[in-house]
C-alpha cells in the first residue's frame, strides 16, 4: 500500500512540471540607428511593411521594415516632429490611415499618415503621458499616465469618454480587448486593474506585485496575458483575473514584455538584460545582453520598448544607445543542439514557492 502511496505522490509531482515546448535560441540581426535620443516606444502598422519607433528626441521615424532587417541604406522613411518631449507611447490604427503618440509633454496626438501631419490633439492628461492602446473594434483611443488615470478618449470627436481613476501610481501600461475586460491597465503602483468599459469601473484588482507594473502585454490569441515588475512575470486569465502562474529568475526591473503566436516571450530589462520563455510552460529558453553600440557608455546598455513584427518572426528592441535592434531565431539550431534543460526545468518547478 505505501508503495502505491509513493508512486502516487510521484506521479502528483511530475504533473507540476509541464513539458516545455522547443524553440530556437534568437540571435541579434539588425542595428539601426538615427535616433538622438533613447528609444522609448515602438509600433507596426498593420501591413508589416514599416514601423514607427518614438524617442526622447522629441522625433517620430517611421522605418521600412524590409530594408532596415536587411541591412540596407534607405530605412528610414520619414522623420515627424511634434512632440516637445520624449515619446512613450504609439499605434497604428488597423481600420484608419492613423497613427497615434503620446509623450511626457503630455500631448496625446493623432497623425494623418496620408499627409503625414497631426490632425487631432487629445486635451486632458494632467502630467505625462505614458501608454497608450486602440481598442480593437471601436473608434477609441485609451492612455495612461503619471496622473494615475486611465483616460478613454473618443477618436473622432475628442471627447473624453471616462477617466478611469483608482492606481495610486503612473498607469504604465494599458491593453485593450474586445469584450471585458476591455481595458486592463497596469500601474507603477504595483497593482493591474481590468476594467468595465461601459460603467467606467473596475472589474478586479490584482494586488500580487509587490513592485512597479511597468509592462503588460497580451497573448494574440489566448484570453491570458502577462504582467513585468522587478519582482518578477505573472500569468493571469484575462477574463477574471486569475493568477495562472509566475515566470521567477529575470532579477531586473522590466521594462517590456513582447509574445508572438508562436508563444515565445521576450522579457526585456532596464539593465540591458533580456531573457526568452516559452509561455506555456512558463521555461526561459536563453538568457542575454544587448550589445551597446561603439562608443557608448555601458550605462547605456538598456531596453525601454519590444515588440515582435506582425509575422512574430523579428523581435525588435528599443535601446538606450538610441538603437533599434532587429532579433531573429537561429536558423541553424536543431534540439540536438540547443537542448531544453529539463533537469534544471524539473528541479525549478518541483521547489518550494511563494506566489
Amino acid at each position: 500500500g505505501s508503495l502505491a502511496i509513493i508512486a502516487a505522490a510521484r506521479k502528483r509531482r511530475e504533473a507540476k512540471v509541464p513539458v516545455p515546448q522547443w524553440h530556437a535560441p534568437w540571435r541579434l540581426s539588425a542595428v539601426i540607428s538615427g535616433h538622438l535620443g533613447w528609444v522609448r516606444s515602438i509600433a507596426f502598422d498593420p501591413g508589416n511593411e514599416w514601423f514607427a519607433t518614438g524617442s526622447s528626441d522629441r522625433t517620430i521615424k517611421i522605418w521600412d521594415l524590409a530594408k532596415c532587417s536587411a541591412g540596407l541604406e534607405g530605412g528610414l522613411r520619414l522623420t515627424l516632429t511634434g512632440h516637445i518631449s520624449a515619446i512613450r507611447g504609439l499605434a497604428v490604427s488597423d481600420r484608419h490611415p492613423y497613427m497615434f503618440s503620446a509623450g511626457e509633454d503630455k500631448k496625446v496626438l493623432c497623425w494623418d499618415l496620408e499627409y503625414n501631419r497631426t490632425i487631432r490633439h487629445y486635451h486632458g492628461h494632467l502630467s505625462g503621458v505614458y501608454s497608450l492602446a486602440l481598442h480593437p473594434t471601436l473608434d477609441i483611443l485609451c492612455t495612461g499616465g503619471r496622473d494615475a488615470v486611465c483616460r478613454v478618449w473618443d477618436i473622432r470627436t475628442k471627447h473624453e469618454i471616462h477617466v478611469l481613476g483608482g492606481h495610486d501610481g503612473t498607469v504604465g501600461s494599458v491593453l485593450t480587448h474586445g469584450v471585458d475586460p476591455q481595458i486592463v491597465t497596469g500601474s507603477y503602483d504595483s497593482t493591474i486593474k481590468g476594467w468595465d468599459l461601459i460603467a467606467g469601473k473596475p472589474l478586479y484588482t490584482l494586488t500580487h506585485h509587490k513592485k512597479a507594473v511597468r509592462s503588460l502585454v497580451a497573448h494574440p490569441t489566448e484570453f491570458s496575458f502577462m504582467s513585468g515588475a522587478a519582482d518578477n512575470m505573472k500569468k493571469w486569465a484575462t477574463r477574471d483575473g486569475t493568477f495562472i502562474k509566475n515566470f521567477g529568475g529575470h532579477k531586473a526591473v522590466i521594462n517590456a514584455l513582447a509574445l508572438n503566436e508562436d508563444g515565445v516571450l521576450a522579457s526585456c530589462a532596464d539593465n540591458g538584460t533580456m531573457q526568452m520563455w516559452d509561455y506555456n510552460s512558463g521555461y526561459c529558453f536563453q538568457k542575454q545582453e544587448t550589445i551597446v553600440q561603439p562608443g557608448s557608455l555601458d550605462a547605456e546598455a538598456g531596453f525601454y520598448a519590444a515588440t515582435f513584427d506582425k509575422s512574430g518572426s523579428r523581435l525588435l528592441t528599443c535601446e538606450a544607445d538610441k538603437t533599434i535592434k532587429i532579433w531573429k531565431e537561429d536558423d541553424e539550431a536543431t534540439e540536438e543542439t540547443y537542448p531544453i534543460d529539463m533537469e534544471g526545468w524539473r528541479n525549478y518547478c518541483l521547489a518550494p514557492k511563494r506566489r
